[in-house]
């Protein structure tokens, strides 16, 4: 589709340095950084950070001290920031293959493989896609792409590159040893407070508030009543990164959704079950009869309200699937047979090259899910399943980042589409069990990647449209960067696992690493392939998630999410949305003008991204030294809560006073707003 009224920043004819080894070695570096980073955030939370902003000032800092060109930064961002993508799509659907059972250990040649495979596929899919797409889309009017607007403008703004860059890798260091400092247990990063309650025929409740006071002595005093815990926020910097980030009102969601968890549910179900679950297994205590109850029960039901929250985030984006629905039969009647072009910067891999690729990896995931199911019917349908659903959920996803930003792309709920028609269709054909739980989620997992990197790289091409980059040299770049991420990014995921389990831990699933994405396929999963759901218990979460819509709750999707992780996770998420509010209400206050605003605005984004950035670094070593079973040193063995308290309003007073401080003088130019 020629463009006629558009001028990119570097003009057509203008030669700059652009497809050069440092830019993409650079860009290689931080997608695996930023992809480990993002990894160790959704297993632990739920959710990742966009890397596009990260990226795009690591990578200008970098290349400025080289006198690089802003095209070579333009592919130090595109491949930087792909790794996010893919990890994405990783933590949602990897880690279920371990929960749900398929795959028995995730620590073998087999799992490494397959693992890898699934997100090497699945993102490549997702860039052939997008080449068949990208003409009409990037240049579509109707398309703001704000993310893709701001991302452009921070690298035009080249020159407070080296500002912004020191900022974030300061706070990368402080969320690091802050992290170590609390591992290292200098102070108490989490604690619990026991609550008591007693029988139905006492009057007074009891609650025990006394951080020494362990639940079984607690209990004796109450007889057949019961010990809840409720914990307060962890020390986490990451938490707290996330939680300024998404702002208080989704950062109060998602607490409120843990409040119901293990403020009414988990309480009252200890209350009448407690006793009967001690004596019918002894090895318990009251700790264990909490996570028997949250686990068995409490989750099916946030598991239920899950799946209302992502189908009813489908229901409230309908218009936009249909319209990215029929786009995306339109598009590839356009492009489909288009020229080869001269300019730069409408320039893609050839058609050729793309249906030769997409006819290679459908052969090879009918391969792959015959191996998983264990028969050629089950791959076939699998295999057209993907491709199918996987094309118009590229354009679909495509589509609503360019309205809303990949920030806010609901891949997890089109990823849940794929694997409830996928599962449907693998009961139709009689494939069952394992092999069928197993075909099911490799869907899912390829769908979820190939939808996750279709919107992030149409977000990357959007900004070479306004810079003045060439689209073939992006795609290259972030095929590359699909390669070397899918090959790494299964170590973060095994490190994280295993060193999970040699602290005393479940790995996939337990506390601390909930994944409650994958938790939720897995779950789906294996309740229709399986029929081993808790049907009843997802009914009510069903209900519950209707409750929420009757209400007008703004994402019951969120609320959920936060039922199914520990309440130290949403606690310090909420703790983070409210240093948000702070932090702009401090703002207002002082009678900033706009310019003043923007660089409090992009001063707070660069300082809970490498918060969060540098907790994720420090925690991969950490789970490193975990699965080499090195013994970490201990400074305390008791570590004080009171000094965890300090430790959190030190992170408190420093995210609420940098950016305010970053205001700068009112004759400055307002600078680009990173929206996240």
């Amino acid at each position: 589709m020629p463009e006629t009224t558009h001028q990119s920043y570097i003009p057509e004819k203008t030669a700059v340095q652009e497809f050069t080894f440092r830019a993409v070695l650079l860009g290689l570096v931080m997608t695996v950084i930023l992809g480990a980073a993002n990894a160790y955030l959704g297993l632990r939370a739920g959710m990742t950070i966009a890397a596009t902003y990260p990226a795009a000032v690591i990578g200008m800092a970098v290349l400025r001290m080289l006198r690089g060109s802003i095209l070579e930064e333009n592919i130090a961002r595109t491949v930087g920031s792909i790794g996010e993508s893919v990890a994405a799509g990783a933590i949602f659907t990897i880690p279920a293959f371990v929960i749900s059972g398929a795959w028995k250990s995730f620590g073998t040649p087999e799992a490494y493989w397959k693992s890898t495979a699934l997100m090497i596929v699945g993102g490549v899919l997702g860039i052939l896609f997008v080449t068949l797409l990208r003409r009409v889309m990037v240049t579509d009017p109707e398309l703001p792409y704000p993310e893709s607007v701001a991302a452009s403008q921070i690298h035009i703004a080249g020159q407070r590159g080296a500002q912004a860059a020191k900022l974030l890798f300061a706070n990368m260091g402080i969320g690091a040893v802050v992290y170590l400092l609390g591992k290292f247990k200098l102070f108490a990063a989490s604690h619990s407070f026991p609550i008591s309650v007693g029988t139905p025929g006492k009057t007074a409740v009891r609650l025990s508030w006394t951080f020494g006071d362990p639940p079984q002595a607690a209990a004796a005093s109450v007889g057949v009543g019961g010990v809840a815990s409720a914990s307060g926020p962890a020390v986490s910097p990451a938490y707290l990164g996330v939680g300024y980030i998404i702002g208080p009102r989704l950062g109060a969601l998602n607490f409120a959704g843990g409040v119901l968890a293990w403020g009414l549910l988990v309480p009252a179900l200890v209350y009448f079950l407690g006793p009967q679950l001690l004596q019918s297994n002894p090895a318990l205590d009251w700790e264990g009869v909490n996570q028997a109850i949250w686990k068995g029960i409490v989750r099916p039901i946030a598991v239920g309200g899950m799946l209302v929250g992502a189908c009813y985030t489908l229901f409230r984006m309908r218009k936009s699937l249909a319209i990215g629905m029929r786009r995306a039969v339109s598009d590839l009647r356009k492009t489909g047979g288009t020229a080869v072009v001269t300019e730069r910067r409408d320039r893609d891999l050839s058609a050729k090259t793309v249906f030769l690729g997409l006819g290679a990896t459908l052969i090879s995931m009918v391969l792959l899910y015959t191996y998983f199911s264990g028969t050629l019917p089950g791959g076939l349908v699998a295999a057209l399943v993907m491709i199918v659903l996987g094309f118009f959920f590229a354009a679909v996803s495509g589509n609503l980042v360019g309205l809303i930003g990949s920030s806010n792309n609901p891949v997890s709920g089109l990823t849940l589409s794929t694997l409830i028609v996928a599962a449907l269709l693998m009961v139709s054909i009689g494939v069952s069990g394992m092999s069928g739980v197993a075909a099911v989620l490799g869907v899912a997992a390829v769908v979820c990647v190939s939808s996750a990197v279709a919107g992030e790289m149409l977000q990357d091409l959007k900004v070479g449209h306004i810079l003045g980059g060439t689209p073939r040299s992006m795609q290259i770049g972030d095929i590359l960067g699909i390669v070397v991420a899918g090959a790494a990014l299964y170590f973060p995921l095994l490190i994280l696992h295993q060193g999970d389990i040699n602290a005393g831990g479940t790995g996939f699933g337990g506390k601390e690493l909930a994944a409650p994405q994958a938790g939720l396929m897995a779950s789906l999963a294996q309740g229709i392939v399986n029929h081993q759901m808790a049907w009843p218990l997802v009914v009510v979460g069903i209900f519950l998630g209707l409750a929420l819509i009757l209400v007008q709750v703004r994402s019951p999707m969120l609320f959920a999410v936060g039922m199914y992780l520990p309440l130290e996770t949403t606690f310090a998420l909420f703790i983070g949305g409210v240093l948000r509010w702070l932090t702009d209400r401090v703002r207002d206050r002082r009678g900033l003008n706009d310019a003043q605003k923007g660089r409090v605005e992009n001063a707070g984004v660069l300082t809970a991204s490498g918060l969060i950035a540098g907790e994720a670094m420090a925690g991969l070593v950490i789970a490193g030294l975990q699965f080499a079973r090195i013994k970490l040193p201990a400074i305390f063995p008791s570590p004080s809560v009171w000094a965890g308290l300090a430790a959190l309003i030190l992170l408190a007073v420093l995210m609420v006073r940098l950016p305010v401080a970053k205001a700068g003088s009112p004759d400055e130019p307002a600078p680009p707003i990173a929206i996240m």
